[in-house]
């Protein structure tokens, strides 16, 4: 990895890990709560250490992939959609474990597998092959979608 790229790529890796970090931070220990706990969840929701193994994939897959995103467009449109990226799914952690606003944390999650399948799609002409290093992220709030509006529909 270049110099150039290997600086972006540890860049991105800061920011989408703190972003993790400050979400967790957030959620003051939300998956632990009596609230969730006593949540009917939905049957396929995975086990907790799932959530730990696929954000550490999603985000050094993301990082990737807008350490080369970067090197191609540095626009300020890239900037923006990444930067509301890394606010929505840390808001989502406070709205949804912290607050117990459900139907709100519904709405953030939307928005956000919205702008995840934009990198995927929208950006592919610049990324060429490497759009696919988002599939993770993509196909992970597809998923926590799904579980937010169960839980949504049945509590």
């Amino acid at each position: 990895m270049k110099s150039k790229h290997l600086q972006l790529f540890i860049f991105f890796l800061i920011i989408n890990f703190g972003a993790l970090g400050i979400g967790s931070w957030l959620m003051n220990n939300g998956p632990m709560t009596e609230w969730y706990l006593d949540l009917a969840k939905a049957p396929w929701t995975p086990p907790g250490w799932v959530f730990g193994a696929a954000w550490t994939t999603i985000m050094i897959c993301f990082s990737l992939f807008m350490t080369r995103l970067y090197m191609k467009d540095d626009s300020t449109k890239v900037k923006v959609l990444f930067s509301i990226q890394v606010l929505l799914n840390v808001s989502w952690n406070y709205i949804f474990f912290n607050q117990h606003l459900v139907l709100p944390a519904l709405l953030i999650i939307i928005l956000l597998t919205v702008l995840v399948f934009y990198f995927l799609l929208g950006f592919r002409t610049q990324t060429k092959l490497k759009s696919l290093l988002v599939l993770p992220y993509a196909i992970w709030l597809c998923i926590a979608t799904s579980l937010n509006y169960y839980i949504y529909l049945f509590n």
